[in-house]
């Protein structure tokens, strides 16, 4: 049995992943924006270890989410999993004065990873769209740009597989992997999809169950079990180490070596 902490699990992929890993015999601790949707989770997990709540589009609740799963773990996996969209018709902005596209997909996993205890295995969900994402340093979230709200979710995905790669070279006895769940008929994906939900979560539950050699490979960007090139920006150390910087001073953690 295997104790796995899964953030964004009220709903679609993350609730998926939960389920299926809790009907496993897996230990797991769901978490959910507020206590309304935990409520919800309590009732549709009763597996559940725990829900936790934590409001990820804020620097304070994504703290003391990190501290409430450093309670209820040690955690053999974490799956960051929660996200937001593109599809806002403006760029919104958080009471941290951070864009929520970014704040919400990449400041708060990457803050989760900083103070949580680093586990055995790490994964981070991103999407095919990260092949279209630009990393542009001197305006990351949109404060100049014209918004263009799927870029910037693009942008977001690629900065979650950059993340990755960052940690799984820092970390080299953390196996970490960067999984493009597919395009899941979820609320977020639309009726139009092409992939079902139990798709969208299998390759998680394999990375955070399996004891096979293959799904034990550091330092990958995946989609349906299969390892994949992603975007070439991703893979540069000096990306790796400008996004670290830029996260490091956003949220005043450092994500270290030691």
């Amino acid at each position: 049995m295997s104790s796995i902490f899964i953030t964004g699990s009220a709903q679609g992929i993350g609730h998926e992943t939960a389920r299926v890993l809790i009907e496993a015999g897996h230990r797991v601790v769901a978490h959910a924006r507020d206590e309304g949707r935990a409520t919800a989770l309590r009732a549709s997990l009763p597996g559940a270890a725990a829900v936790l709540v934590g409001d990820l589009a804020s620097l304070e609740g994504t703290r003391a989410l990190a501290m409430a799963a450093a309670e209820a773990g040690p955690f053999d996996t974490v799956i960051h999993n929660a996200g937001v969209g593109g599809g806002a018709s403006r760029r919104v902005v958080t009471t941290d004065g951070l864009g929520q596209v970014f704040q919400v997909n990449v400041v708060a996993p990457y803050l989760l990873t900083a103070l949580l205890p680093r586990p055995a295995r790490l994964v981070y969900l991103t999407s095919g769209l990260e092949s279209e994402g630009r990393l542009d340093f001197d305006d990351l979230t949109f404060e100049k740009r014209v918004w263009d709200g799927m870029q910037a979710y693009s942008d977001s995905k690629l900065m979650d597989v950059v993340l990755a790669f960052a940690v799984a070279r820092m970390w080299p006895d953390t196996v970490v992997s960067a999984v493009d769940p597919g395009w899941v008929r979820t609320r977020l994906g639309g009726p139009n999809a092409t992939d079902a939900l139990p798709d969208g979560a299998e390759t998680q539950v394999w990375l955070a169950s399996s004891d096979e050699p293959e799904a034990l490979a550091t330092g990958r960007y995946l989609k349906h079990r299969v390892s994949l090139q992603a975007n070439p920006a991703a893979y540069d150390p000096g990306v790796q180490e400008r996004l670290l910087a830029v996260l490091a001073e956003a949220t005043g953690e450092v994500v270290t070596t030691s």
